[in-house]
């Protein structure tokens, strides 16, 4: 019997599970996991997590915390419980992010972490498995770059443009997270066309940070996120990671059709890309300068930020 699309993706590629649900994790085997406010925000709303969130509010109930203080601690308690629960199942790293409004906030963005990543190993768990995870703007990328010096690992999400992946590079950030479907869904919209396989802008923008980062040496990871169809998944075989929602997952382990190696550091050697250099000015032109990237970064901090207010107020009506 020929191996699913799964299997074979698994041996050119890190697979990643892009969810907060725990029996996914199990049926699909990732090696990491990755979680952000909205998937959170989904697990909670179901009744088998419902302890979790109990937890959180008992552990922190006979705090001296009051009010807005209560809820935030609250909410990183519940994401530490989450991560502790993923982590028994994945044998890697878990994937966990920094409150989305602290994301034009540098000195803001690195005292979280560090409360997150304090509170992973009062519970044993090592830095190493863990993921910081903090939008790429040009705040968040100098607060990561301060993080990797302490030994605190950064996943950069919210990464739409060639100018985060390089000043990401640059600040020597563990890993980031190009977002594939949010790119296309903006070019969509933009042109009413559809776009597949090796013509969809995502595959295309992931395809070039990934062979500028393997042509000039950079360590930072790459792992294509945010996936609207299996066939951009099948674009990005070879890619470092890809980080795939449960739905993808299940169509890639029906599916026997051939899945060959499209990324690889042989072939990004041959590219023809230029290595650049970027300080906060030219970062900022360059930035600007591409309109889907400037739309969607600013897009998914909103829709984050939305989120965690919402699980406060979940948490405040529990209180």
């Amino acid at each position: 019997m020929s191996a699913n699309q799964l299997e074979q993706l698994k041996k050119f590629t890190v697979v990643v599970a892009d969810t907060g649900d725990f029996e996914s994790m199990k049926e699909y085997q990732p090696r990491d996991a990755t979680t952000n406010p909205s998937l959170i925000l989904q697990a909670v709303g179901k009744e088998e997590y419902k302890h979790l969130i109990q937890k959180a509010v008992e552990d922190l109930k006979s705090s001296d915390l009051k009010g807005p203080d209560l809820t935030k601690a609250i909410i990183d308690r519940i994401l530490i419980l989450f991560g502790l629960e993923i982590l028994k199942i994945v044998p890697g790293r878990v994937s966990t992010e920094v409150d989305a409004r602290l994301s034009f906030d540098t000195d803001g963005t690195v005292a979280k972490a560090r409360e997150l990543i304090a509170a992973y190993e009062k519970e044993g768990i090592s830095r190493e498995r863990v993921l910081i995870k903090i939008a790429s703007t040009w705040e968040g990328i100098k607060a990561a770059e301060i993080l990797e010096t302490e030994g605190i690992h950064c996943n950069l999400t919210l990464l739409f443009s060639f100018a985060q992946a390089v000043a990401c590079a640059e600040a020597k950030v563990t890993l980031i997270s190009p977002f594939v479907g949010r790119i296309l869904d903006w070019h969509k919209k933009e042109t009413g066309k559809d776009f597949h396989g090796d013509e969809d802008p995502g595959v295309i923008s992931v395809k070039e940070i990934y062979n500028y980062y393997k042509k000039f040496g950079y360590k930072t990871e790459v792992m294509g996120a945010s996936f609207r169809n299996t066939g951009e998944i099948v674009a990005l075989a070879g890619c470092d990671l890809l980080t795939i929602g449960p739905s993808l997952l299940g169509e890639l382990q029906q599916s026997t059709e051939p899945l060959e190696e499209r990324l690889s550091p042989e072939i990004a050697a041959a590219s023809d890309l230029e290595k650049i250099s970027l300080d906060e000015k030219s970062f900022r032109l360059m930035f600007n300068e591409d309109a889907m990237a400037v739309d969607k970064t600013a897009e998914g901090i909103r829709k984050f930020s939305a989120d965690i207010v919402k699980l406060e107020k979940l948490i405040e009506e529990l209180l």
